[in-house]
């Protein structure tokens, strides 16, 4: 990135590596923009860290948004080292303070590349007013600050003569804002929000009030209240509470008046409205409760107490000893905080901050010296932009499966793909309202019981004609999810197909086979895994498809995976990995990996080639000075290839639980049109990448049509 000045200073002299933000108040929702900060910040590479120059206590255990932060960090320091004074120690001496903030800075900056330093949380740092000090630390610390300001029950005239104050505070301590956001505006001001801050000097943004951010979990409510948990499964305290009402009528009226994520309020003597809510929240087309409050220190009757232990319901049903009234009044006032396990919290505060702040702009604005390395998280961002820019359809034919479910909530949220889900409607509705997830514009199909399953029969049936494949075969493979999800991508009723987590390697990738084909030219499917070390990406094939390679196959799969990884961003440069380097060694093996080395050269002499070549002489530039010193392959190599699938497999697997790596894929290649496969173990995030890398075949594959 280039500076803004316009003299000779160097990006290093003219850029900043830490960025300070600051709200002007409480409730700001602060650690919404600090979240999604610091997302932008793993998306630009480097060691991203964590800083807070005032916490309530020395070791920052109480400070949930460093908790959050440091979770979702790219480094791991200790919250001891993110710390720099508590609340008190500012009081008693706050020039004393803000030396020891200083101080404390410079040691973790000296472990980073880019430091996200996250002001205090108003309460009540002394004098002068909290702002201007944090202003103060930010000078003191040459770093520009983001100002988080809170919307909410403010008309836009109020926002801006807010933003006029706080930024005459920062201007009178020395410091410089570049960027403000506007958090919690009503979603109708939005636009005339933004109108009212034009012609203030830095960039504004603005974010609309989501009631997911403030909304405290069915746990949070317990906490208020003292309360203990009667009834229901522990794991759905995690359920945000949108809104509360007060049970005080009888039964029928109250559920004329439920809403989804809404929390009951009743005495326990209300067995009318309890049983009813609890048969309600598992009844079709009624919504789906957060929870239930028993207020007044009653048990239900004994009778109720057994009818309602035989039903053994989900529901979280939590007994407390206050008043309807107290219970009411609590519930109303407590906010919920954004935790790090609240991640339906940090899934909206992403999408949010995605959807309404353009990041690149932001990271301009704060003119950051960026470090020339690929981090897991800049990976990870790109593969998200990328799939975002273009939007393509994915068939998920898993879709009963909650991990599924909670990659496709991230995947809609964050507009990287559109998404068909296959399965039981019905079972799908029950798995969403079970995990609290709504998946808006997504379309569930169920092989069973469509209408496009006659016609993929016969389609189906004509492209295995050579094969004698009957019409009742044919109907019976289409009602099979991965035949039917590949059925879709070949009648271009989708542009890719990802499935895996609850299927075989085999059940997946074989209708692609018989349906899909492979491309002109290609006579190997193989595969790749995308590794992210903390500094680089690597490429390594194949470790999941072809059990042992020819020559000719292992040259297949070394085209194939350049070509992936130049796709994806990556300066092919392919090692094709051996027991021995060069000439040195023999023996049927080597031979054949010379044999493959000498074909990839033939078959595509643009690629940057070297082999047989061991794994440390590739990645190693010492080791290579003394092996190869004249390679151009060696000691950087992005694309390793290795001979078979036993030693790639077992290899991948070291290299991610030994190097703490995060290992993408495996990416299908060699297909007209991308499926690819899950691992059985795999991970939301695991899903949601290969969503994305899908989706980025896609469009490679348009554009080449």
């Amino acid at each position: 990135m280039t500076a803004r000045s316009t003299g000779e200073k160097s990006v290093s002299e003219t850029s900043h590596s830490a960025i300070y933000l600051a709200s002007a108040e409480g409730e700001t929702g602060k650690s919404t923009i600090a979240l999604g900060l610091l997302a932008q910040l793993s998306a630009t590479g480097g060691r991203i860290g964590v800083f807070r120059p005032i916490s309530r206590t020395p070791d920052g255990k109480d400070d949930y948004i460093l908790e959050l932060l440091l979770a979702h960090d790219s480094v791991g320091l200790d919250y001891a080292d993110c710390i720099g004074v508590t609340y008190d120690d500012v009081s008693k001496d706050p020039e004393g303070a803000l030396s020891v903030i200083v101080d404390r800075f410079h040691a973790v900056q000296e472990q980073c590349d880019t430091v996200l330093v996250v002001g205090s949380d108003y309460t009540d740092v002394g004098n002068p007013s909290e702002l201007s000090y944090n202003a103060r630390i930010a000078a003191n610390l040459a770093s520009p600050m983001v100002l988080a300001l809170r919307a909410s029950d403010r008309t836009p005239e109020e926002v801006r003569g807010l933003a006029v104050h706080a930024l005459a505070e920062v201007s009178a301590a020395y410091a410089t804002a570049v960027a403000v956001v506007v958090n919690r505006v009503d979603p109708a001001r939005l636009e005339a929000t933004r109108t009212a801050l034009e012609g203030l000097g830095p960039e504004f943004w603005v974010l609309p009030e989501d009631p997911v951010l403030s909304a405290p979990t069915m746990a949070e409510l317990a906490q208020a209240l003292n309360g203990k948990l009667y009834s229901g499964d522990a794991e759905l305290l995690d359920r945000e509470a949108l809104h509360a009402m007060v049970g005080g009528m009888t039964a029928e009226h109250v559920l004329e008046r439920l809403s989804d994520g809404m929390v009951v309020i009743a005495p326990a003597d209300r067995s009318d409205v309890l049983l009813a809510l609890v048969n309600a929240n598992v009844a079709q087309g009624f919504p789906r409760l957060a929870g239930m409050i028993l207020n007044g220190g009653l048990k239900p009757h004994p009778m109720i107490d057994a009818l309602v232990r035989g039903l053994n319901p989900t529901l979280p049903i939590i007994m407390c000893e206050q008043s309807t009234y107290e219970t009411g009044r609590i519930v109303a006032h407590t906010r919920g905080r954004m935790a790090n396990q609240s991640a339906r919290k940090i899934e909206a505060s992403l999408a949010l901050m995605e959807h309404y702040i353009d990041g690149p702009a932001l990271m301009a604005e704060l003119d950051l010296a960026i470090p020339p390395v690929v981090t897991p998280q800049m990976f990870e961002y790109q593969l998200a932009a990328r799939a975002k820019a273009d939007r393509r359809h994915i068939v998920l034919p898993e879709g009963e499966e909650p991990r599924i479910l909670r990659a496709a909530a991230q995947l809609v949220a964050r507009g990287v793909a559109r998404l068909t889900l296959l399965g039981d409607p019905e079972k799908v509705g029950a798995q969403l309202a079970d995990l609290d997830l709504e998946l808006p514009g997504v379309d569930i199909i169920d092989p069973l019981n469509s209408e496009l399953t006659e016609q993929f029969a016969v389609e189906y049936a004509e492209l295995r004609k050579h094969k004698n494949v009957a019409m009742d075969r044919a109907r019976d493979l289409m009602r099979d999810v991965s035949y039917f999800g590949t059925m879709m991508v070949h009648m271009n009723l989708a542009d890719g197909m990802v499935s895996g987590a609850i299927h075989t390697t085999a059940h997946t990738i074989r209708p692609s086979f018989e349906i899909i084909k492979t491309k002109p030219g290609v006579a190997t499917v193989s595969s790749v895994f995308f590794m992210c070390l903390s500094d680089r990406v690597l490429t390594y094939g194949d470790c999941a498809v072809v059990p042992d390679p020819s020559a000719g196959e292992l040259a297949d799969i070394a085209i194939s995976s350049a070509e992936t990884a130049s796709a994806f961003g990556i300066d092919p440069r392919v090692a094709m990995l051996s027991y021995s380097t060069g000439e040195s060694g023999s023996g049927a093996e080597v031979d054949k990996v010379r044999e493959a080395t000498a074909l990839v050269r033939e078959r595509a002499p643009e690629l940057l080639v070297e082999g047989p070549i061991q794994y440390d002489a590739a990645v190693d530039p010492s080791v290579a000075a003394t092996k190869m010193p004249d390679s151009p392959v060696a000691g950087q190599a992005t694309v390793l290839i290795f001979p078979d699938l036993n030693t790639g497999n077992n290899t991948y697997k070291a290299v991610q639980r030994s190097a703490n790596a995060i290992a993408i894929g495996p990416v299908l290649q060699g297909l007209n049109k991308p499926i690819n496969d899950l691992s059985r173990g795999a991970l939301v995030a695991d899903i949601v990448n290969t969503v994305a890398i899908t989706a980025i075949q896609a469009q490679a594959s348009q554009t080449k049509d």
